[in-house]
This record gives structure tokens, C-alpha cells and sequence, in this order.
């Protein structure tokens, strides 16, 4: 029997005590509830907690997500808990007082803390880490600063970003480099042969292997740092697409074996709309081109990667308080949190006449993204569905061979909302509609 009931750990958190109802006034109820909660689940392992929905409750208060929609699309864009909002709106305000002062010569202040404390985050130096604004941005960066030339090849696969396939096939249209496609098998549950999929496509003209971390398909977790060992060994150059892994489940990027790598922060980390991370191993800044450009493009100095022009400021420096929000819950409750929901609603419509699952179940070959498909039926129908009759909001995948909706619960979704969605999907799948 769980020892973590819901009535002990209410009783625990101080919910039910008058020290509870009689905390300072001055702090907003859902943040002092989750300040109890969140001293109460120290002592809790990460994977028990993932299903206790009171712990979980007061982490969706922390969120102004409406009521009247259940937003399962997360995978696409996150929203900001209300700390995040709250920063980012003071930050625009102040910003309007004077902006060509306190944009330029106040919040550009705070450019080298925050670098500081995502590299933190990341696990690298503060002087391998460029701020962007997507991880298209800073994944172009690399893919068109590159120094390759005609007869280059580079590893890729179709189950790639769009925005990443198409930067690649423009290098090839422009500079004459080959581009050698890999298909993998997905879902898998072999890193075996995942990782032989790829290597096997390296040739000796092999520059640049391009892996994408987690596929925003159907969220398939690809075994990077197994291909990356390979590819160092014969001195090809390791791109990450980390779009959909940073902040979802802990790693750090040197872990991966990424000598250049991007992502988007207003997914996982839930900072505000249009913050990315690009980051360069150190001894590959040198040779690699910005985007933008800069004084020295042959510079060391990874700020060269930084030469935007004007941009929201007060969207930038909201990223520390979304880092302070990652911390406060803490990477691995995040990740089991995330993995309980996924696996919850997907135990519970597998075994439904029709319904066929694209996402596997294990640890370590996904996390919180999963596909499902009704046979007979295209995804747009089931999208359609879901939205008119239960305000469900997903998004259709007809990508290669998967096919059906992508589901991608955060940590402010409940099991209510999930037991909608299979609901809803157990009616469709019946004829129901």
C-alpha cells in the first residue's frame, strides 16, 4: 500500500492546519499551498510522487492555463507558469519607461547571469552557451555556418524537424554537399538498431551526423551519445537537435556527445514565446560562422552568435525565473511525472478494438509525447473530434510511417483531463460520433 495517501499528504502540507489558513497574506494561496507541498515531497522518491495528484494540483495553479480547453499540445509550445508571465510583462513595462535605456543599458545587464545560470541548467561552460529564440535559430546557425564544401556528405533523417531537413537541403542546393537520408524504424525499443541505422550510412566523405534527440513525431527518445562515440571516432561532427528533450527529462548536453547543439526553451522549460539556446562545444566556435554577422565571425568569443539587433529583452531575462520554476519542482520529478501521464492515458486505450499506439510504453525510449491512431480513420477526423466534442487540443502527425494524433500532457495536466481524452478516444474508436 502507497504510504503517500491523499488525506496524509494534505494533512502533511499544512493544508488542513490553521498554521495553513493563517500563512502570510500577503503570498497568493496557490503559491503558498505549493511551498507546502513542495517541502512535503522531499521526502518522497520521484517516481511514487508522479502520481500524487494533490502534489500536482498545486503545481497547475502555478499555470493560467483556461479551464474551458484541455491543451494536450504541448509538444508544441508550452505556457509560462504565471511567475514566468508576471516577470516577463514587468520586464516589457519597465522596458516602455525609456527603451533605448533600460532595454539596453538595464536587462542587457542581465545577459551574462542568465547565460550563467543555463549553462548551469545545461551543464556546460557559460562560454559555450549563445541566448536565441528558437531552436530553429540557433540549429540554422550551425547548419549555415558549417565550413563544408561540394562532396561533403552529411547523416540525416527523415524524421528530422522540416525547418532542419529543409536548412540542409538548402546547403545542398547552394553548396553542392550530399545528403545521406536514414530511415529508422519508429517506434523502436532496440538502441542497437537505431544507432546501426546511422552508422552504417558514414562514409570516409562523412563531415556531419545530424540527430535529433527526441522526434517531435511521436516522441521516440534516439540513443545520441551511442552514435555520437561512433561518429567521433571517425571525425564526424555531431548536430543535436534538442528542441523536445531540454528540460523534459535531465541530461546534460556534454553528456550527449554534441559538439553543436539547439533548442527551444517556450517548450519544456516553459520560458516565454521565442527563447532558444544554442550551444558550441568550445574548441568549434572558432570555426564556425554566425548566422548573423558579427565583427570577427572567426572569432572564440561565442557572443558572435548573439549579433540579432534589436529583440524583446523582457522575453530574454523571463527566462531565469522559467529556470527558477524547472529547479523549484526539479528535473526528475518533472520526468517522472511526464513519463506516469503519458503511459496513463496510453495503458488505458491500448487494448481498444482499432486503436493502435506509436509511441513505446519503457523508460528511456519516450517520455511525455506519444501517437495514437484509430485504423480506418485519418488523424484529422479524430483531431476534429476531440476539439468539437470534448475542447480536447492535440495536433495530427502524417509524417513516414506514423500516422494518428500527438498527445503532449505538461505538468500542470491532470489525470481528469487524461480520463476525457481516453474517453473521448474510446467513443471514436466504437463509431461513436
Amino acid at each position: 500500500m502507497n504510504p503517500y495517501t491523499r488525506r496524509s499528504f494534505l494533512n502533511k502540507t499544512g493544508i488542513f492546519s490553521a498554521t495553513g489558513l493563517l500563512a502570510a497574506i500577503t503570498q497568493p494561496a496557490w503559491s503558498r499551498n505549493l511551498d507546502h507541498a513542495l517541502q512535503q515531497a522531499a521526502s518522497i522518491p520521484p517516481d511514487q510522487l508522479a502520481g500524487e495528484e494533490d502534489f500536482w494540483y498545486y503545481v497547475q495553479q502555478s499555470y493560467t492555463v483556461s479551464p474551458s480547453l484541455i491543451n494536450l499540445n504541448n509538444g508544441g509550445v508550452s505556457p509560462s507558469p504565471k511567475t514566468v508571465q508576471d516577470a516577463m510583462k514587468r520586464y516589457h513595462d519597465l522596458s516602455n519607461e525609456a527603451p533605448s535605456y533600460y532595454m539596453w543599458r538595464i536587462l542587457d545587464q542581465g545577459r551574462e547571469p542568465l547565460r550563467k545560470n543555463l549553462a548551469l541548467l545545461a551543464g556546460c561552460s557559460p562560454e559555450e552557451i549563445a541566448i536565441h529564440r528558437n531552436a530553429s535559430e540557433a540549429l540554422e546557425t550551425v547548419i549555415f555556418g558549417l565550413p563544408l564544401k561540394a562532396g561533403d556528405e552529411v547523416v540525416l533523417s527523415k524524421y528530422d524537424y522540416p525547418n532542419m531537413m529543409n536548412a540542409w537541403k538548402q546547403r545542398e542546393l547552394r553548396d553542392g554537399i550530399k545528403l545521406v537520408w536514414v530511415t529508422p524504424e519508429l517506434p523502436s525499443e532496440d538502441n542497437e538498431a537505431m544507432t546501426s541505422v546511422y552508422t552504417k550510412a558514414f562514409t570516409a566523405k562523412t563531415k556531419v551526423v545530424h540527430l535529433t534527440h527526441v522526434a517531435n513525431w511521436n516522441g521516440q527518445i534516439l540513443p545520441v551519445r551511442k552514435i555520437a562515440d561512433v561518429a567521433h571516432q571517425k571525425g564526424i561532427e555531431v548536430v543535436v537537435d534538442g528542441a523536445h528533450s531540454f528540460a523534459h527529462f535531465p541530461y546534460t548536453i556534454p553528456e550527449l556527445g554534441a559538439d553543436y547543439f539547439g533548442t527551444s526553451l517556450h517548450k519544456w522549460l516553459s520560458a516565454c514565446i521565442g527563447s532558444g539556446l544554442l550551444y558550441v562545444k568550445k574548441e568549434k566556435i572558432k570555426n564556425l560562422y554566425p548566422l548573423f554577422a558579427a565583427p570577427d565571425p572567426k572569432s572564440e568569443d561565442i557572443r558572435k552568435f548573439e549579433n540579432m539587433g534589436t529583440r524583446p529583452f523582457f522575453i530574454e531575462q523571463a527566462i531565469g525565473k522559467a529556470i527558477e520554476f524547472y529547479d523549484m519542482i526539479g528535473g526528475q520529478r518533472k520526468e517522472q511525472r511526464l513519463f506516469y501521464l503519458k503511459n496513463y492515458w496510453m495503458s488505458r486505450v491500448k487494448d481498444i478494438p482499432k486503436v493502435q499506439l506509436g509511441t513505446s510504453m519503457k523508460q528511456g525510449f519516450g517520455c511525455a509525447i506519444g501517437l495514437v491512431n484509430v485504423e480506418g480513420k485519418k488523424p484529422g477526423e479524430l483531431e476534429n473530434f476531440l476539439l468539437s466534442n470534448y475542447k480536447i487540443h492535440i495536433t495530427t502527425v502524417d509524417w513516414e510511417n506514423l500516422k494518428g494524433v500527438r498527445v503532449t500532457p505538461n505538468v500542470y495536466t491532470t489525470t481528469k483531463n487524461l480520463d476525457v481524452l481516453v474517453q473521448a478516444i474510446e467513443k471514436f474508436a466504437k463509431g461513436g460520433f
